[in-house]
């Protein structure tokens, strides 16, 4: 069954991206992230246009990141103070990413940025991820109970004002919190992403917090990010395209119920692992596009005047 897709200008089977959508809300609920680093490139695999995915992907993270957050809010995994102060950044980071995704739009570059965004974030992040869930793997194996530190204090750790937050046992400066939520946020605009991906691995690493708080405090931030990413994306480029977020909202709502289930049965070091390697597989993907000699050829030529 085949419905037609206004602002994509394409064709599409509803039960593709009804499945698309649950499966990546599945993962969304499993590893805490948005899943548009997965949902954007597959959208984009399958014919949509790269500026149409990435506005409208935004849309679907608000949905399936807010089935997330309820299953996780549930289990008392959610520092909503934390996520606060990733908020505020992320709203100041996110504004900015639209502009400059406008200004890309305007010089006809911005098929370009998004792809190359994309192989590079996601080759670094998952690289990163890969090797130190398998060394801390290799670790737990050889020491037994005795485990390393996941963070190391350094001077990010001295910048003034500090909180503290409680529900995950740190006290530290509020700035380091925000300027990684703004970061993010300028990501979520240009990619198309919840920025969980990256999200997810600075709350652990940089700021010291438990996996199992991060998890739902990720989502929580991305809810608001991305649903201010949607509004500016429509309202400026008008690139969202609702028929498409509905059908990716539908199928994202209800995995992400599934994912949030099935997270508590794997250990945090394994949760990093298979998010690693998702990551760099996409990242393959994308690459091997950018340089893969194209199939069909195309030219544009002047005709002379008769």
């Amino acid at each position: 069954m085949h419905i037609y897709l206004p602002i994509a200008e394409m064709s599409v089977n509803i039960f593709l991206i009804l499945g698309m959508g649950g499966g990546v809300g599945f993962l969304s609920g499993l590893f805490g992230v948005g899943g548009g680093f997965l949902m954007t490139p597959l959208l984009i695999f399958i014919g949509v246009p790269a500026p149409v995915a990435v506005g409208t992907e935004a849309n679907q993270i608000v949905a399936s990141s807010v089935s997330g957050v309820i299953a996780h809010w549930r289990r008392g995994n959610v520092d909503f103070k934390m996520g606060g102060v990733l908020l505020a950044g992320g709203f100041v980071g996110s504004s900015l990413g639209v502009m400059l995704f406008k200004f890309l739009q305007t010089l006809g570059q911005i098929d370009l940025a998004i792809k190359l965004s994309y192989v590079v974030f996601l080759g670094i992040i998952g690289g990163l991820m890969f090797w130190e869930s398998v060394r801390t793997m290799i670790r737990a194996r050889t020491v037994g109970a005795q485990r390393g530190k996941l963070h190391q204090h350094n001077w990010l750790h001295g910048l003034p004002l500090k909180m503290r937050f409680r529900r995950s046992k740190l006290y530290i400066s509020a700035i380091l919190p925000f300027t990684i939520g703004a970061g993010v946020g300028v990501l979520s605009a240009i990619m198309g992403v919840g920025g969980g991906f990256i999200m997810v691995p600075a709350m652990i690493y940089l700021l010291g917090m438990p996996t199992t708080v991060v998890i739902g405090t990720s989502l929580f931030q991305i809810i608001f990010v991305t649903a201010n990413v949607t509004f500016l994306q429509a309202v400026s480029t008008q690139t969202v395209d609702v028929l498409l977020a509905v059908l990716l909202l539908i199928g994202g709502v209800v995995g992400a119920q599934f994912g949030s289930k099935y997270s508590v049965f794997l250990k945090g070091e394994q949760l990093r692992g298979l998010l690693a390697i998702m990551v760099l597989a996409v990242c393959a993907k994308i690459a091997h596009d950018l340089v893969a000699t194209p199939t069909d050829f195309f030219s544009i030529a002047l005709l002379a005047n008769q």
